[in-house]
């Protein structure tokens, strides 16, 4: 006659326990358990051991000590392989435990509910990984549960089972353990990250970098066809894209992620009525440059292939968008929009006059829903919540760089050539500054009445950016009413960007200002009638 089975459930997440209570239960297992999971065991009237009855000990202080003890412990880390290991069992009367069922104290979820820092400790567990650890270490003779997702393969190997013993695989018990360790890491990750955020939030970089991240959905494919992928969301703040709802159209695949990503970010720059300032208002309103720090009346970007090819503000969002499409017509096509207010009717009307291929704004009025929905594949994203990282992640071959997040705008106002600013430019130097720190370097933006007339960006030199976007900016413009205004997102090694500039009728010039040779810049300034700002902060968007 095979030895009885025997199994511990101890669970914060009650999901589905009553169906895997009950299957061992009816095939002979004796069950083990604690507090909460008996009870609730017995309310089923699933037959339950006190784990304190096998411990000899009873839980003590508040819980927090019940299973850490080598009773329990031996008994999951016993090899069965192992006669030494069976012998010191049988010496000191300690039985074996062969499956073994916990999930974990919502740390998780409480880190992100702003408690007090000993509110938040108490949801640390610490007896459930360490259960979890000794029976994935020992899989081949323990099955370990720690999602209830997978109680139902236990459940039809043990209805499919002779003796009682769930016919499982080698491979599925070690496909089980993984997920354990992959739990526990994250897990541990996220209390480190907790706790090292007290301390230095924006750039504490500690020995061993912990990440707590969350498969939230599978994608089709990754970057191309043949590439595999999956979206992961960080399990303590997920983040503006963990509180997006989707209101229509196709799933969302990668391209389209990091797209709506770097779209959301930028007009979020612009700020967003009710949720957030734009970005560097605090900075702005200490220079006295006369901005409340209230959002712009409604602004847009339109961003194609992962960089902005439209960007524009306007008392109404219809107003803003049309100058966006403006910018470049023929690259939104297939694009993604953000808007940083809700989506009217009127806007809503323009925006469906090209193919786009994401739309995303804080909300939409319901009969510009009604329009937008009529478009069976534009996917229609609600955003309640501006970006938060404050740290950036780049993937590199054998680790990763971790950074943090571009949030200040500038660090000083300087007028360095003789020529002082027109009053009237400074509305426009400042949205070119916030729009070409989110243009890939090198960035230079033309703008024109709160609008980008010209965006240039991911080019090897800073001349031919300028180049670029001061033409795309003539062909919009026209002669007659030039844009004034350019935006650089580093500094000028050489006088040639002011030289451009003053042809095409530049007359106002923002930028970082550092490089070794600034004297030639301004001097060539000076010599055209140019008035140029040093801001000291470079933007960099590689």
């Amino acid at each position: 006659m095979p030895c009885q089975k025997r199994a511990l459930l101890s669970v914060y997440d009650k999901t589905g326990l009553d169906a895997l209570g009950t299957a061992l239960a009816e095939a002979g297992w004796e069950i083990l358990s604690t507090g909460g999971t008996a009870r609730t065991l017995q309310e089923n009237h699933i037959p339950v051991t006190e784990v304190s009855r096998l411990t000899g000990f009873p839980e003590c202080l508040d819980g927090r000590v019940k299973t850490l003890h080598p009773a329990v412990h031996a008994g999951l880390l016993a090899r069965r392989d192992n006669a030494a290991h069976r012998e010191t069992l049988e010496r000191l009367q300690i039985p074996p435990i062969d499956l073994l069922c916990v999930n974990l104290y919502p740390f998780f979820e409480t880190a992100q509910q702003g408690l007090s820092l000993e509110e938040t400790i108490e949801f640390i567990d610490i007896g459930g990984p360490a259960m979890l650890r000794s029976a994935a270490k020992n899989y081949a003779g323990v099955i370990v549960l720690s999602d209830w997702a997978d109680y139902g393969e236990v459940i039809a190997g043990l209805k499919n089972a002779d003796d009682g013993t769930p016919a499982l695989s080698l491979a599925a018990r070690r496909r089980l353990a993984g997920k354990v360790f992959s739990l526990t890491a994250a897990y541990d990750a996220a209390v480190a990250q907790y706790l090292l955020d007290l301390e230095d939030p924006a750039s504490g970089y500690p020995a061993y970098w912990p990440l707590s991240v969350r498969k939230a959905q599978s994608l089709r494919y990754g970057e191309n066809a043949h590439q595999s992928a999956a979206l992961y969301l960080h399990t303590r703040k997920p983040g503006a894209l963990g509180a997006m709802e989707q209101l229509g159209g196709k799933e969302l695949g990668y391209n389209n992620i990091r797209d709506l990503d770097l779209a959301w970010k930028a007009v979020s720059a612009f700020g967003i009525p009710g949720i957030a300032e734009p970005l560097g208002a605090g900075e702005l309103r200490a220079f006295g440059l006369g901005e409340t720090g209230a959002p712009y009346p409604a602004a847009c970007v339109a961003v194609k292939h992962h960089t902005p090819c439209g960007i524009a503000a306007g008392a109404t969002l219809a107003a803003a968008y049309t100058k966006a499409h403006a910018c470049d017509p023929v690259s939104i096509f297939g694009g993604i929009v953000a808007c940083n207010v809700p989506v009217d009717a009127a806007a809503a009307e323009k925006l469906g006059e090209v193919f786009l291929e994401i739309l995303i704004a804080p909300d939409f009025d319901p009969q510009a829903l009604d329009i937008l929905q009529a478009k069976k594949n534009l996917r229609i994203i609600r955003a309640s919540r501006p970006p938060a990282d404050g740290r950036e992640y780049a993937s590199v071959d054998g680790g990763l760089l971790v950074q943090e997040t571009d949030r200040k705008l500038l660090e000083s106002w300087r007028t360095v050539t003789r020529r002082a600013v027109p009053p009237e430019d400074i509305p426009d130097m400042l949205f070119g500054l916030r729009a070409a720190a989110y243009v890939k370097s090198n960035a230079v933006v033309v703008v024109k009445d709160r609008a980008a007339a010209g965006i240039c960006g991911g080019q090897t030199n800073r001349i031919g950016a300028a180049e670029l976007a001061l033409k795309r900016s003539a062909l919009i413009t026209g002669a007659d009413e030039p844009a004034r205004v350019l935006a650089s997102d580093a500094f000028f090694p050489f006088p040639d960007v002011v030289k451009a500039a003053a042809a095409a009728g530049i007359r106002t010039i923002i930028q970082p200002g550092g490089s070794q040779q600034d004297d030639q810049s301004i001097a060539a300034c000076d010599s055209l009638g140019i008035a140029m700002v040093f801001t000291g902060t470079r933007h960099f968007k590689h």
